[in-house]
C-alpha cells in the first residue's frame, strides 16, 4: 500500500493503527476469545512443530491478490501482519536463545510499532515476506526442538515485569503467531 504526496513521488507513511497496549500474557491462563488458542493445548516438545504448522497457512494468506490491502485505513494488511510475523519469530527466537545462555535474562524491549513504521512493513513485498517466515519460523521451531527436558523450567523477564519460563514463552509466542492467522483470515 503506498501513497504519495502532493508534488512527490515520495511514499507516505501509512495511517498508524491505534497502539496494542494489552498485556497479553493472560493467554498463558485461559483460551484466547479472538482467536480461540489456548496456550496449554501443545506440550512444550511439540512447539517446534506448531511453529511449522503455521507457515503454510501464512503462504497462502499472502499469496491472496489483496495481500497489500488493509481492510481498514488503520488495520494492517495481511503483508504487514506477514512482516510483523516475522520479525515476531526472530525476537522470540532471540529470547529464547538468551533465557538459555543466562540466568533469568530481562529481555530488551522491543516496540513493534516502531518497527513496522521504521522498517516500512507497509512497502513490504508478500512473496519476500512470506520466503522470510518460512525461514524464521525453521529457526525458531529447531530452537525449540533442541530444547533439552531439564531447560523448559529457565526464567527470563519482560521489560515490563512479565515472568516466563521457556515453556511459558513458547505458549506465549505460538498464541502470537496463531493470533495474527486469526487477524488475517488465514
Amino acid at each position: 500500500m503506498e501513497t504519495t504526496g502532493p508534488g512527490t513521488d515520495a511514499p507516505q507513511q501509512p495511517v498508524t493503527p491505534e497502539p496494542d497496549l494489552k498485556d497479553w500474557t493472560w493467554v498463558l491462563e485461559r483460551p484466547c476469545p479472538e482467536c480461540g488458542s489456548a496456550a496449554g493445548d501443545v506440550a512444550p516438545t511439540d512447539l517446534g512443530a506448531a511453529v511449522r504448522a503455521t507457515v503454510p497457512r501464512w503462504h497462502s494468506a499472502l499469496a491472496r491478490p489483496d495481500a497489500r490491502v488493509r481492510p481498514t485505513p488503520t488495520t494492517w494488511s495481511p503483508t504487514e501482519y506477514g512482516a510483523h510475523v516475522r520479525d515476531v519469530l526472530r525476537v522470540f527466537t532471540g529470547r529464547l536463545e538468551l533465557m538459555l545462555e543466562r540466568d533469568a535474562p530481562t529481555f530488551p524491549n522491543w516496540d513493534q510499532d516502531a518497527t513496522a513504521l521504521a522498517e516500512r512493513y507497509d512497502l513490504a513485498d508478500p512473496v519476500v515476506v512470506a520466503a522470510e517466515i518460512a525461514a524464521a519460523a525453521e529457526v525458531a521451531a529447531a530452537a525449540f526442538d533442541a530444547v533439552r527436558e531439564d531447560q523448559w523450567d529457565r526464567t527470563g523477564l519482560r521489560s515490563n515485569g512479565s515472568h516466563f519460563t521457556v515453556a511459558s514463552l513458547g505458549a506465549y509466542f505460538l498464541h502470537d503467531l496463531r493470533h495474527h492467522l486469526h487477524d488475517v483470515g488465514a
